[in-house]
C-alpha cells in the first residue's frame, strides 16, 4: 500500500487535499510525524522515513521513495487517474509540466528569498522577485479560469498553495485573486480542517 508520511499544516496538507479531491485519500495509508518548524518548534521525528526528516515524503507500493510535492502530486495523479493532470499528448501538457516546475523552481526559492529579506544580483537572475512572478502568474492565467485552461489541475493547487500560507502576497491582479478563490472552492477546506485537526491530536498523543 502507498504510504504518505504527512504533518498537519505544512508543505504536505496540499497532498492530502488532492487525496481527499481524487476521493483516494482511504487508499493511502498516512503516516502523521512531527517536523521542526520555521520558528523551532517541532522535533525530528525518528517515525518519519524521509532521509532529511521532511514532508511530504511517499512510499510506494512496490517500495520505491519519492520526495518532493511536485513529484509525489504528479505521481499520485498518475496512479489514480489522472483526473487533476495532463497526460502526454493531450492540449496542454507543456504548460502544465511548466507550472509544476515553475512552483519549485521560481515561486518558492523567490518566496524564501523574499521572506529572508535577501538582496543579491545572483537571487534575482535565478529567481526573479516576487513581483515579477506575480507578473508572470496572471500572464499565464489571461483569462483562463484555471492556469492550464478550464479545469482545475494539481498545477493549480500546488501553485495557489504557497499564496495561502502567504496571503499578503498574493499579486493585486484582480484576475489572481479570483484564480485562488477558484483554486481554494474546489477544494475541500473544511474536510482538510477536520482532517488536520485530527492529525494535531495523533501528534499531541505521540509527544
Amino acid at each position: 500500500m502507498t504510504t504518505l508520511y504527512h504533518s498537519p499544516h505544512t508543505r504536505s496538507s496540499r497532498v492530502i487535499s488532492q487525496l481527499m479531491l481524487m476521493g483516494k485519500l482511504d487508499q493511502v495509508k498516512v503516516v502523521i510525524v512531527d517536523i521542526v518548524k520555521n520558528d523551532g518548534s517541532g522535533r525530528r521525528d525518528p517515525n518519519n522515513a524521509h532521509p532529511e526528516g521532511k514532508v511530504p515524503f511517499l512510499v510506494t507500493g512496490e517500495g520505491d521513495t519519492i520526495r518532493e510535492s511536485t513529484a509525489i502530486m504528479m505521481y499520485l495523479d498518475e496512479l489514480f487517474g489522472p483526473p487533476f493532470g495532463i497526460k502526454p499528448g493531450d492540449a496542454g501538457r507543456g504548460a502544465f509540466l511548466s507550472w509544476m516546475s515553475y512552483y519549485c523552481g521560481v515561486l518558492e526559492p523567490a518566496m524564501v528569498v523574499h521572506f529572508a529579506k535577501l538582496d543579491h544580483p545572483i537571487l534575482k537572475s535565478t529567481f526573479r522577485t516576487m513581483t515579477e512572478v506575480g507578473e508572470q502568474i496572471t500572464s499565464g492565467l489571461g483569462d483562463k479560469p484555471f492556469l492550464v485552461g478550464d479545469r482545475l489541475t494539481i498545477a493549480d493547487i500546488i501553485m495557489a498553495s504557497a499564496f495561502q500560507w502567504a496571503p499578503h502576497l498574493i499579486p493585486e491582479a484582480p484576475t489572481v485573486k479570483a484564480w485562488i478563490k477558484r483554486v481554494e472552492g474546489a477544494q475541500d477546506g473544511a474536510g482538510l480542517e477536520a482532517f488536520e485537526t485530527q492529525a494535531f491530536a495523533t501528534l499531541k498523543m505521540q509527544a
